[in-house]
């Protein structure tokens, strides 16, 4: 394990992007174990439509780094399959509004492929997907679906929100014994098509290290009301705190990281402290994962000072239109205003 901080301390901080992150840790992996390979659509010569496999293919060749036809379910159940024989392949879902044409080899065949075998057969897969919209790619290219993913058992389901913690948790991820989806959201993938939120650039040490999955962590620390987000709604979150520090309203952040297993003691905690619960989310608002934090919190009988809100993407499919795409994703003003009328409603 390691952190942005405690690396910096020992050595010159190298800054990369998620995507280089990403890329990084594959090529390192493929490097240590020769059971790994990478398929997906367009992440050979390309590298990756979001830049995923970047370098891997002069490296590793045509055999560990394959471009694959446009089918989906052809790809991911020959993943599936090449993990139940040992194999420990990374296949790449370009867009994850696509797992529709997949589904059956993900939720039928690699989720519950451990549990039909007692153990005697896993499968070490890792699932890379897109996520995320905002940046006018409608309705089909632009969801986030964390909570249809999350939902599944057999799964695994992580999201990292800077550089340091893609890397690690893609090396964590590879070397899990069952599947993994590992969603990366568009906007912070440091892609210059797409623009960066500059704060996922981080620091990420060169040599070997892991992110754990399954755990939360705090990223700002504050004494009125926690915050949770994942992925880009972390940096949300973080620039609304900003914001609400100059009013005198001190926010807690909790990076998820982890949909599932999801890491409830570490929100519970935060929120025995604050009394008051705000869950940031762009994934559809019913049956999300702002309704599982909340519930998470409520089940523990946590005494709170506000009724417990959550902003998410209404259940509406995605606009095309910039200007109705953005009137209806989460976004900094939303976070602030919410913890405003919260604040205003306990004090």
């Amino acid at each position: 394990m390691s952190s942005p901080d405690t690396a910096t301390a020992v050595r010159p901080a190298r800054r990369l992007t998620i995507a280089r992150a990403i890329a990084e840790a594959i090529g390192q992996e493929m490097e240590r174990d020769p059971d790994v390979l990478v398929m997906g659509e367009d992440i050979a010569k390309l590298g990756g439509v979001f830049g995923t496999t970047t370098g891997l293919l002069d490296r590793f060749g045509p055999e560990r780094v394959r471009d694959t036809p446009i089918s989906e379910t052809a790809f991911i159940g020959a993943a599936v399959g090449l993990a139940a024989s040992g194999m420990r392949p990374v296949v790449e879902l370009m867009f994850v509004d696509f797992f529709g044409v997949c589904m059956d080899a993900i939720y039928n065949l690699a989720a519950k492929q451990s549990y039909f075998s007692g153990g005697q057969v896993t499968c070490p897969m890792v699932l890379m997907t897109s996520v995320g919209g905002g940046y006018g790619d409608a309705g089909q290219h632009s969801q986030a679906l964390y909570a249809t993913f999350g939902h599944l058992p057999g799964l695994k389901v992580v999201i990292p929100s800077n550089a340091h913690d893609a890397k690690g948790l893609m090396l964590a991820a590879i070397r899990d014994p069952n599947p993994v989806i590992f969603m990366y959201h568009k906007a912070l993938q440091g892609m210059g098509w797409l623009g960066t939120v500059q704060r996922s650039i981080t620091d990420a040490p060169e040599g070997d290290y892991v992110v754990p999955l399954g755990k939360a962590k705090c990223v700002r620390e504050g004494e009125d009301i926690t915050v949770v987000g994942l992925g880009l709604s972390v940096h949300q979150a973080l620039d609304a705190a900003g914001q609400l520090a100059e009013g005198g309203i001190s926010a807690e952040v909790i990076d998820l990281i982890s949909v599932a297993p999801l890491d409830r003691e570490a929100v519970r905690a935060s929120v025995r402290r604050t009394g008051r619960l705000l869950v940031v989310d762009d994934d559809y608002l019913s049956y999300g994962v702002g309704a599982e934090i909340i519930a998470s919190v409520c089940e523990a009988d946590i005494p709170l000072r506000a009724p417990p809100q959550r902003i998410a993407f209404p259940d509406i499919p995605v606009p095309f239109t910039p200007v109705m795409e953005h009137f209806v994703l989460p976004n900094a003003d939303k976070v602030t205003a919410a913890v405003r009328q919260m604040m205003r409603v306990s004090n």
